[in-house]
């Protein structure tokens, strides 16, 4: 493939698509390394999904072989139509598109996990070279295959002692002996965008239902109860966890819209203050929008520094970020670490596609 001088710098767009189907995160950075990374996002967009794009990554688990496969191929073509409109309305020059995909299935116990989006179709869309599926060379070494921010957060983020990110889930990662650790913490969004769903909301802004609520005392002791959460070492959440354990417990206590969350709320504060033992925080996802669990984690963890980015960061820092392990692949540079993800070695994830 190219020869890039990353002296130089090399542009390119990282695309994202997280568990809470909130849409498509697009974002055109360049980067230069010279010892040392350094960035600048030139433009970041986020787009909605359509509701059949949105109801079919909703449901891909369920679909037959044949449909898993078509929808792979559609869904790639769309993520290039997507990229390709990204670039003409903003006269973009990439020279890379990094594409998490959007993940459907994560066993890395049975050392399988499957992100849907075909490269062939972005790079056929796009003319523009891809490198995606960034999870399976990891958890095909016994990894964990997640989280995959933590190098990025070590390479960008160096001046903070944590980096929270809350989206469908909450990851956590920091420096520790001389290495980056990090792991999944717990569920986020995808639980509270699951019950306001059910009353036709996407969200709950600003967590004013869940601020409106009562937490229930007996649903939070089961749910800090979970083995989940006295498991040691690397370890990661997906869809599978939450639909078979966390989400049958929850409906098991007949509560209100408004009590299921302020009670997740508080689940999620709990959780995450364990892990922190203080200093300085950089908290970015959707969860960071969420003013009633942010105020409940400094509540819960006062000892903790939550330091709150400007929109453009909380926003886009995965899809930066997996635009930077797009540029480490081509610059043949381990992107995914065995601290983080327990794989037998540091590997560089990711699979080229050329235009």
């Amino acid at each position: 493939m190219a020869n890039f001088d990353l002296k130089k710098g090399i542009r390119v767009i990282g695309l994202m698509s997280g568990t809470s189907l909130d849409g498509l995160d697009l974002c055109y950075v360049r980067f230069k390394y010279d010892g040392k990374w350094e960035y600048k996002i030139s433009k970041a967009v986020s787009w909605p999904y359509p509701d059949n794009i949105k109801d079919s990554l909703a449901n891909a688990q369920s679909m037959s072989a044949l449909e898993y496969a078509q929808f792979n191929s559609e869904y790639g073509i769309y993520l290039g139509q997507q990229t390709a409109a990204f670039i003409q309305k903003y006269k973009l020059k990439p020279d890379l598109i990094a594409s998490h995909g959007h993940t459907i299935f994560h066993r890395p116990e049975i050392r399988f996990t499957a992100q849907i989006g075909s490269g062939a179709g972005i790079v056929a869309e796009t003319g523009v070279d891809c490198v995606c599926d960034f999870r399976t060379t990891d958890v095909a070494l016994y990894g964990q295959g997640a989280p995959l921010v933590p190098i990025g957060d070590r390479s960008l983020f160096e001046e903070y002692d944590y980096c929270l990110n809350m989206g469908g889930f909450s990851n956590i990662s920091f420096n520790e002996g001389g290495e980056r650790k990090a792991y999944d913490i717990s569920p986020v969004n995808y639980v509270l965008n699951y019950y306001t769903r059910q009353i036709g909301k996407e969200y709950d802004k600003d967590g004013e239902m869940a601020g409106s609520g009562k937490v229930d005392k007996a649903l939070l002791c089961a749910l800090n109860g979970l083995d989940f959460y006295v498991k040691r070492g690397p370890k990661s959440l997906g869809r599978e966890w939450v639909e078979t354990e966390v989400i049958p417990l929850i409906d098991s206590y007949h509560l209100t819209t408004e009590d299921i969350l302020c009670t997740f709320c508080e689940h999620v504060a709990i959780q995450i203050g364990n892990q922190i033992k203080g200093g300085k925080v950089l908290l970015t996802g959707g969860g960071a929008f969420n003013k009633y669990l942010v105020k409940r984690m400094s509540a819960v963890a006062p000892w903790c520094n939550y330091h709150i980015p400007d929109k453009q960061t909380i926003n886009f820092k995965e899809a930066l970020i997996f635009a930077l392990l797009g540029a480490m692949y081509v610059a043949d540079m381990p992107n995914c670490l065995s601290s983080v993800t327990g794989a037998s070695r540091d590997n560089i994830g990711g699979c080229l596609y050329k235009a």
